[in-house]
């Protein structure tokens, strides 16, 4: 009798300790789930703008752009006359004023034009005599209208051949004045035509430049523009006023500020790419003509 309660009592004491292990079990689910949601939210991830450094809102559009000139402060010097270099010091990066001389130029031609010019103004200077003598007898009848008639078209005559030969010496940069008060002059200078830097300088002593080959180009950076590339999702974003922010490489820790002045009304058909310009507020001595820079509007 003995014997048969023993394992009826081992039976009993081990359907009693079954049930605890789902209990625990279901307690440690409990508490995983109390440590997850007490776990703050992880936040979406920030990015930093490349342009200003500043925390932007994801995939917040940037432009790639190039530091360039108007039209106005960049001037390629060329010559209205064929001619040899005489002279010259210039160098690439030297800054000149407008009216500096940067070479002088020589060439038979220019010494001929001084002498025609001169040569049309002294017989000009006689033939109106003689033509307001005609004119004065021809009213009072004293001379017949033959002699009136061809004293007045030698006298018209000579005064266009002075004319032209006078244009074509400011075109050159020759003042007539100097020219009938000092005679000729044997050099021809060339003159800057802004105030600048010079850039691209390819004269030098003895070289001949034919009519309209430049010599060299003037640059003024004092007004310099940023020029973006945008491209036509873009154009919903970009409207004239609006503030930019932009760097420039090898200007590094620096952003600069900017104002659209004009969004190119033609799409490139290569690339489908829309200029956009800006100007800048605050030029810096480090811009040079073709830096490269990165961009981003600056919403308020």
């Amino acid at each position: 009798m003995k014997k048969i309660l023993l394992p009826i009592a081992a039976l009993l004491c081990a359907c009693s300790s079954a049930p605890t292990a789902p209990a625990s079990t279901a307690a440690s689910e409990a508490a995983a789930t109390d440590s997850i949601a007490a776990a703050p939210a992880e936040e979406p991830a920030s990015e930093v703008d490349a342009a200003s450094g500043a925390t932007s809102v994801p995939n917040e559009p940037t432009f790639n752009g190039i530091l360039v000139l108007p039209p106005q402060s960049r001037a390629t010097v060329t010559l209205t006359m064929g001619g040899s270099i005489r002279s010259t010091t210039l160098l690439p990066g030297a800054y000149v004023k407008q009216g500096t001389v940067l070479a002088t130029l020589e060439n038979p031609e220019f010494i001929a034009l001084q002498q025609s010019y001169l040569d049309s103004h002294a017989q000009y200077e006689f033939l109106r005599t003689e033509f307001l003598r005609q004119q004065t007898l021809a009213r009072e009848e004293a001379s017949s209208q033959k002699h009136f008639q061809q004293s007045k078209a030698e006298y018209l005559s000579m005064r266009s051949r002075m004319d032209a030969a006078a244009a074509q010496l400011a075109l050159l940069g020759v003042d007539t004045t100097r020219l009938l008060a000092g005679g000729i002059i044997p050099y021809l200078d060339i003159k800057a035509p802004i105030s600048g830097y010079a850039a691209d300088v390819k004269m030098n002593i003895g070289r001949h430049f034919d009519v309209g080959e430049p010599l060299c180009e003037i640059v003024n950076k004092s007004d310099m523009m940023l020029r973006l590339t945008a491209y036509e999702k873009d154009l919903a974003n970009l409207r004239a006023g609006d503030r930019v922010e932009f760097r420039v490489n090898g200007i590094e820790g620096e952003t600069f500020h900017g104002v659209i002045t004009m969004v190119g009304q033609q799409v490139n058909n290569e690339n489908r790419s829309i200029d956009v310009y800006v100007r800048i507020e605050g030029q810096n001595p480090q811009f040079r003509p073709g830096m490269y820079a990165m961009a981003r509007i600056a919403r308020k």
